[in-house]
């Protein structure tokens, strides 16, 4: 690679004290050398901070104390987590890393080398490596099943942008950033990405090793909330790109608005 850009690795933690060591070490040993790492803990209780601070001294690590009040909404906490991150960045492309996943050691090389091959590409999701019970399970697709009006969009841990594409989304996105609560970041961005910026590439490597902790498990696959927050993605599409997309007689929205009607009578 002729030009060696700066690469931001933002991590964004809240007790998960036991997994941080891993994710940050996966940062530190990135094949692609220059890179900093910035970490922003909010407010954790489980001794995250006291671990953290064994890395002060290290010149490429910069870490960050949430001192402000929190919403109480995980997907609210973490987005301004991010944002924080973001506006304390140097780097040309951002990566985003949530602290209980990591990444393998070549990630941040062969992306960077993606986006250098089309400058046109903003924004880039990988594929994860998905661990259920200590075990290893390849997601082999990068799409959703046949009924889906969705293309496949990979959590946080697994998207990168340029910098100019992310001050481009958060100016688009002002008036909605608190809007629809259970529409985490990593979706909205990926979203903006494929239909408004029209600057979307999956790269179809397996470079993020991924596990749905915590808050996810509040929306178990096909269970009411699963629903709800399916509704709100395709009205936060619908806002984001002022209507120009018209899914209202898509499978999926129809089946989703049918079943969330049958699920409130069963209530």
């Amino acid at each position: 690679m002729s030009k060696n850009h700066l690469v931001s690795i933002l991590i964004v933690n809240y007790n998960n004290a036991k997994y941080l060591k891993r994710a940050i070490n996966s940062c530190l040993n990135q094949t692609y050398k220059n890179i900093e790492i910035l970490i922003y803990d909010d407010k954790s209780i489980d001794g995250s901070k006291l671990l953290l601070l064994k890395y002060s001294k290290n010149k490429k690590i910069r870490l960050f104390f949430n001192k402000s009040s929190k919403k109480n909404i995980a997907a609210i906490d973490a987005k301004n987590s991010y944002y924080n991150l973001i506006k304390k960045s140097k780097g040309e492309y951002i990566f985003l890393l949530d602290s209980d996943d990591y990444f393998v050691k070549d990630k941040v090389f062969k992306l960077i080398k993606e986006y250098k091959k089309d400058k046109n590409i903003n924004f880039i999701q990988n594929l994860p490596l998905i661990t259920e019970s200590n075990k290893k399970k390849l997601l082999k697709k990068d799409s959703n099943n046949f009924f889906s009006f969705w293309p496949y969009l990979a959590p946080e841990s697994c998207i990168s942008f340029k910098k100019s594409f992310i001050k481009k989304y958060i100016k688009k996105n002002k008036k909605l950033e608190n809007e629809y609560t259970d529409v985490w970041l990593g979706f909205r961005i990926g979203v903006f990405s494929y239909y408004v910026d029209r600057s979307f590439y999956s790269f179809k490597e397996n470079l993020t090793i991924y596990k749905s902790y915590g808050e996810s498990k509040k929306y178990p696959f096909l269970g009411f909330y699963w629903f709800i927050r399916r509704l709100n993605s395709f009205k936060y599409l619908k806002n984001v790109t002022h209507g120009k997309f018209n899914f209202n007689n898509s499978f999926d929205y129809i089946i989703t608005t049918i079943i969330i009607k049958i699920l409130n009578l069963l209530k």
